[in-house]
């Protein structure tokens, strides 16, 4: 049976995340794709997260309640509470809606995480959410996980 898996034509996994996808350039979201998602999957959630930042793991981004039908975002996913295809914007680690880009502090380059999970429900939970919400409803309804990694390094002189 194939695995969820998740990509995105924007970057190689692993590999630099383009500019434009930061704080340093037009901080737009990058277009993601999935798909093999298992059999009584009602719905999905996408967690972005940087594992290296300073002060601990940063969320970028928190969506939840993407109705199982979805298997894409477009580039660009505007931020507000629900997005076209029918899901729901929790709060990320910058206090907004939607996607905040990468935005490390110079120095070492810090790696960004796409997590999307396969759920066998829709959570009950208000949009604005933050990521600790949607772990937690999350809990015992994780049909499958598939994640991507990009990487992102801020030029400039580092801090002290």
């Amino acid at each position: 049976m194939p695995d969820l898996y998740l990509k995105t034509s924007a970057f190689q996994p692993g590999s630099e995340i383009p500019k434009q996808f930061t704080c340093e350039g037009q901080d737009q979201s990058p277009p993601l794709q999935w798909g093999d998602a298992p059999k009584g999957t009602q719905s999905f959630a996408l967690i972005v997260e940087d594992p290296d930042a300073p002060s601990g793991t940063f969320t970028h981004w928190v969506l939840f309640n993407l109705p199982a039908s979805v298997t894409e975002l477009p580039q660009g996913t505007p931020p507000g509470l629900h997005i076209a295809s029918g899901g729901v914007h929790g709060t990320n680690d910058f206090g907004k809606l939607g996607y905040g880009g990468p935005c490390p502090p110079a120095g070492k380059p810090h790696r960004y995480v796409f997590k999307l999970y396969a759920l066998d429900t829709k959570l009950d939970l208000s949009p604005g959410a933050k990521k600790s919400d949607v772990e937690h409803a999350m809990k015992g309804h994780v049909l499958a996980h598939a994640e991507i990694m990009g990487k992102y390094q801020r030029k400039g002189k580092a801090a002290a």
